[in-house]
């Protein structure tokens, strides 16, 4: 032990050094290959075209059917959004290499931040790089240790990043479980703000929150509503607001957060939008909009133009909505079980890990791009393809899709 000590300590810098590089080497090489082993290693596929219902991608010929984009309205090709971002670059160049409250706020992020605001009927709105930012900034910001935080148990990784960075007392309630909210709503009682937060949409199961419930609890036990709705702007209630309005509650949820990256355009950006007196404050203290820089202009201007469309007309709502039912009752009538109800996010539940990468692969094959999902990002034994909808899917894109379904999984032995 003395001499193995003696030695050590004798290793030159260089190297100690590069034997600290070799151990950092023999770990990760080890979970590597212990994701591997599982069966759940992501591969990333390289698309060589813009992002739309028919893509190209690196080392196959011809188009491929997308049915795994964010790209609910179909918003991130539409010409007058791509001309809108051209015309941001042009006028106000390509970035402002700075924060927002140093030098990088420009008339065109003060436009779009009331254009949110208005069309969430809130009082004002603030825009961060992503919405994963605006759930990094709002709890800390707003919560103390005298406060207290209940997330749904499935919220996104964001918000409970998120509430993990705030001090004040964390509860969590069952997925969906209004009975145990209410019975954290009321142990919480004895702290001075409460703050229910959920997703209104989930993006692995495809399930809604009800709203109508959350609110009425959070009216009876004195508490705010948080809802994070980048699964449902764009597409969810008469008028594509979200599932507040789907569901009759927009005077009753306090804040909202968002994003631009998914149905408003599918660049890149989030945003928080709600009282007054709170967004200011999120000026003042929310850090990842402090020390970020400010979204480009060319994003500004494709997302303001995506709002602008969806609020001229409301029938690409309607669209989507004709083309998940299509989907969903085509895909339950072939026997494959598919999550959540009625939202474009159509998880195909497989349960194996190993399945769901091996269908995914042959979907591909097939001219289908879907990828499969498992654990961490979804829990264990809960592996599923998630399939999702667009407005500019075609009836003929959507048949295809289950037809290749059909075909990969009697020969993975996923169907009779």
């Amino acid at each position: 032990m003395w001499v193995s000590s003696v030695w050590r300590a004798t290793l030159s810098p260089g190297r100690r050094a590069h034997s600290a590089l070799a151990q950092l080497r023999g770990i990760v090489e080890g979970e590597l290959e212990g994701i591997r082993g599982a069966g759940t290693w992501k591969s990333e596929r390289v698309i060589t075209s813009r992002q739309g219902p028919c893509i190209h991608v690196d080392g196959i010929s011809g188009g491929i059917l997308n049915f795994c984009a964010n790209n609910y309205l179909g918003l991130s090709s539409h010409p007058e959004v791509i001309q809108a971002g051209v015309q941001a670059l042009e006028e106000f160049g390509a970035g402002l290499s700075s924060t927002r409250f140093i030098c990088g706020t420009q008339s065109i992020h003060k436009n779009l931040e009331a254009k949110i605001a208005h069309f969430h009927q809130r009082e004002d709105a603030i825009l961060y790089p992503s919405c994963f930012d605006a759930n990094a900034g709002l709890f800390e910001a707003l919560l103390t240790p005298e406060d207290a935080v209940l997330s749904d148990e499935l919220n996104h990784a964001s918000i409970i990043d998120g509430i993990r960075l705030c001090k004040a007392h964390k509860y969590r309630y069952s997925h969906l479980d209004m009975a145990d909210l209410e019975a954290k709503l009321k142990e919480a009682q004895k702290h001075r703000l409460r703050l229910v937060a959920t997703d209104g949409a989930f993006s692995m199961d495809g399930d809604i929150a009800p709203l109508q419930e959350i609110c009425s609890l959070a009216a009876r036990y004195g508490a705010l509503v948080f809802v994070d709705e980048c699964h449902a702007t764009g597409f969810l209630g008469p008028t594509g607001r979200g599932t507040d309005e789907l569901l009759g509650v927009m005077d009753q949820v306090t804040i909202i957060n968002s994003t631009l990256g998914k149905a408003l355009g599918g660049a890149s950006g989030g945003y928080t939008t709600g009282p007054e007196p709170l967004i200011s404050l999120l000026r003042q203290r929310s850090r990842p909009y402090l020390f970020s820089n400010s979204l480009p202009p060319a994003v500004v201007g494709c997302a303001s133009k995506a709002l602008d469309l969806l609020m001229e007309n409301n029938a690409i709502i309607q669209s989507i909505a004709a083309k998940t039912r299509r989907f969903r009752s085509k895909m339950e009538a072939a026997g494959f079980t598919i999550s959540g109800v009625d939202h474009p996010i159509c998880p195909v539940m497989l349960g194996d890990a190993r399945l769901s990468s091996q269908m995914a692969d042959d979907m591909l094959k097939k001219g289908i791009f879907v990828i499969g999902f498992n654990y961490p990002v979804v829990p264990k034994g809960k592996a599923r393809i998630r399939v999702q909808i667009s407005a500019v899917h075609s009836e003929e894109d959507i048949d295809r899709c289950v037809e290749a379904f059909v075909e990969v999984g009697r020969l993975h032995g996923a169907l009779p």
